[in-house]
């Protein structure tokens, strides 16, 4: 059926022909279009459709109930899996909503009216320090809105929060006990609040997120649509991910979280089937009332309470706004554990008797969407494959599948960079080859473990919060996990060694043998990588480039500086080559919006001034509110491959 290629220079040009053929509709076509989504996306699945059938015809070996028989049907198994989401994902991005105007003619409605619904705001905290917490209550406090009340949910009962909220103007809340987690948690404050407040839209929000003052003015008015329950808004964040900030690329990479929220979330949300994402959302108090509180029968309780509201005829609507920036998950444990947790609770949803898959109260669509869900983690089993295959070829002669590196040139390299340049094109350039592997990468084998229990005991495990704040000033190695990483890519390195010293290897290299060879050092290249990732670089305190003019007073001498970083207990100066001052001293620094802040240098050389800030109360909450909800944002937007790579390359020297 498909023809063994000989001539290995006119299959690369061909395909060369098809790299540019596809960079010139990605450099034309206009993603926002739903004409130009179709030409592309359709693209793509004919190249990846040719890729399967070539895989399905030609490179699996007739089946026998042996090891060597049964290895390519498994892979090939996991490969289908991966093949199907990326098939589901490409017709679901055909569609995307901005409900940006929508939003901005109900805030104009409302504001002309004067009718604001009230809004509690529910901040739910477990055990986070006050200089995580207070960014999020600071904010929330100071929301432009006529009648919102804060309300800090605290579920680990501590007394100086209480005092804090007291000293502050927020209302706490707190229980006996942990019961359900953090739906438990909310439901409490919800049975709480309907004796006070009772308003009839609830923020809910994690405790380390900060809110931009006009998160309910633009938010509130989507409620006009009565199949709305659920209001959410895109999670931002003011820090780098492990990923990114141990491989230095905070700057020129995007964290794998933008691309579900800018573009999937959107594109779901035209469908009829955005979900919850367990911060920054409003959701009417009635519904969730109606259907007897938040669910709190599986560990992600947001998506489960998208679909408990769907089966009640409901909708989750996405405003995709900044309108709120929290805490990324700052240490690998930290990172994998929220993903485990994330995969765990999507499979507890999709057992339970009222989930999407047994309940008859759902729309085919609504079940797909879901499903879709389920087969971004079931992938993850196929990536331990792929890097492991080449090793399993080299010692024991099984081949994943059986092809020649001509073939793989001609029915696979289309395929790959059909995929990388699709993604980067409806992503709005979210996406990195290399880089975004490496994220599947650390988390595969977990997520594979994950899947592996849930299918034996799904449910039952506590729930984990993912710790936030502590000191993160030392380098730490993941001892562990380097060893996982550092061992398929040595593995991998022995490989491509046997196959030159093993006493059973051929004379002459055959195409299959070049084939696994280059898969082996792709796999090496690859695993290198996140055993970089897991040496974690320390970090300081939080700072923001500001690059805005100030004055300083030292020593009853004023003088003009540049304020280029600015954080909550630190800050860098440019100053003139004969104000360099004395490390120790102490000094007033003129701060826009904030006044003057008591400081003292910390490092000084030529040019620059390194500060340790001493702020007041009054400043430091003001401090929170400059850089917390107004600041720009800190970690990149679209990717720069170039840069990224200069980063990795630097971070193979460094040792923090």
């Amino acid at each position: 059926m498909f023809e063994a290629p000989q001539d290995v220079s006119a299959i690369l040009v061909t395909d060369l022909g098809i790299l540019i053929g596809l960079l010139v509709m990605a450099g034309l076509l206009d993603r926002a279009s739903a004409a130009a989504r179709t030409l592309f996306g359709g693209t793509l699945a004919v190249f990846i459709l040719c890729y399967t059938a070539w895989r399905w015809h030609d490179t699996l070996p007739r089946f026998e109930l042996s090891p060597e028989r049964i290895w390519p049907y498994v892979f090939f198994l996991f490969e289908t899996i991966a093949i199907v989401y990326t098939l589901m994902s490409t017709v679901i991005l055909l569609r995307f909503k901005d409900r940006s105007q929508e939003a901005d003619r109900e805030e104009a409605r409302h504001s002309a009216n004067g009718d604001w619904p009230a809004v509690d705001i529910f901040i739910c905290t477990y055990n986070e320090p006050q200089e995580v917490v207070e960014k999020s209550i600071i904010p929330a406090l100071a929301v432009d809105y006529p009648n919102a009340t804060v309300w800090v949910c605290d579920d680990t009962r501590r007394d100086w929060l209480r005092a804090y909220c007291d000293e502050v103007g927020a209302r706490y809340i707190t229980r006996p006990d942990n019961k359900g987690a953090k739906a438990g948690n909310l439901n409490n404050a919800l049975a709480l609040t309907a004796r006070h407040t009772n308003a009839p839209i609830i923020l809910v929000l994690d405790a380390d997120f900060a809110v931009a003052p006009n998160i309910l003015r633009r938010t509130v008015g989507l409620f006009h649509d009565e199949r709305a329950a659920v209001v959410q808004t895109p999670q931002f964040f003011f820090n780098a991910d492990p990923i990114q900030h141990n491989l230095m690329a905070a700057e020129s990479w995007v964290d794998d979280q933008r691309i579900f929220f800018d573009v999937f979330q959107p594109a779901k949300d035209a469908w009829g089937c955005a979900f919850c994402v367990g911060t920054s959302f409003l959701v009417r108090r009635d519904r969730v009332t109606e259907m007897g509180g938040f669910p709190h029968d599986a560990i992600c309780e947001d998506i489960n309470l998208t679909y408990s509201l769907m089966r009640h005829g409901y909708q989750t609507h996405w405003l995709n706004e900044r309108l709120s920036a929290g805490l990324s998950a700052e240490g690998l444990p930290e990172y994998i554990t929220q993903r485990t947790r994330w995969c765990l609770g999507t499979m507890q949803v999709a057992l339970l008797k009222d989930g999407p898959f047994r309940s008859p109260h759902y729309t085919l669509m609504q079940r797909m969407h879901y499903l879709h869900g389920v087969m971004n983690w079931l992938c993850k089993p196929f990536i331990v494959l792929m890097l492991i295959a080449p090793s399993i070829y080299w010692f024991f002669g099984m081949p994943a599948f059986h092809a020649d590196y001509l073939s793989f040139l001609r029915y696979g390299v289309p395929a790959l960079l059909a995929l990388w340049i699709y993604s980067g094109w409806v992503s709005g350039k979210r996406t990195l080859p290399l880089f975004m592997e490496v994220t599947h990468i650390m988390t595969a084998l977990p997520i594979t473990l994950t899947l592996a229990s849930a299918a034996v005991r799904p449910f039952g495990r506590p729930f984990k919060v993912t710790d936030k704040g502590g000191d993160r000033s030392i380098s730490t190695v993941r001892w562990r996990m380097a060893a996982g990483f550092g061992g398929i890519a040595l593995l991998s390195a022995a490989a491509i060694l046997w196959s030159f010293v093993s006493p059973e290897a051929a004379t002459e290299i055959s195409p299959l043998d070049y084939f696994n060879l280059v898969w082996a050092g792709i796999a090496m290249l690859l695993t290198f990588v996140a055993f970089l990732v897991c040496f974690e670089r320390p970090r300081g305190a939080e700072m923001f480039h500001v690059e805005e003019p100030t004055r300083v007073r030292s020593a009853g001498i004023a003088y003009n500086a540049m304020l280029a970083r600015l954080g909550m207990q630190t800050a860098l100066l440019r100053v003139d080559a004969d104000q360099t001052g004395s490390v120790g001293d102490s000094i007033d620094v003129l701060i826009e919006g904030i006044g003057w802040v008591a400081a003292r240098l910390t490092g000084v050389s030529e040019g620059a001034q390194s500060l340790e800030l001493a702020p007041d109360r009054l400043q430091r909450h003001s401090l929170i509110l400059r850089l917390f909800t107004q600041a720009a944002d800190p970690i990149a937007r679209t990717a720069n491959l170039q840069v990224a790579l200069r980063g990795l390359a630097a971070r193979c020297f460094r040792a923090a």
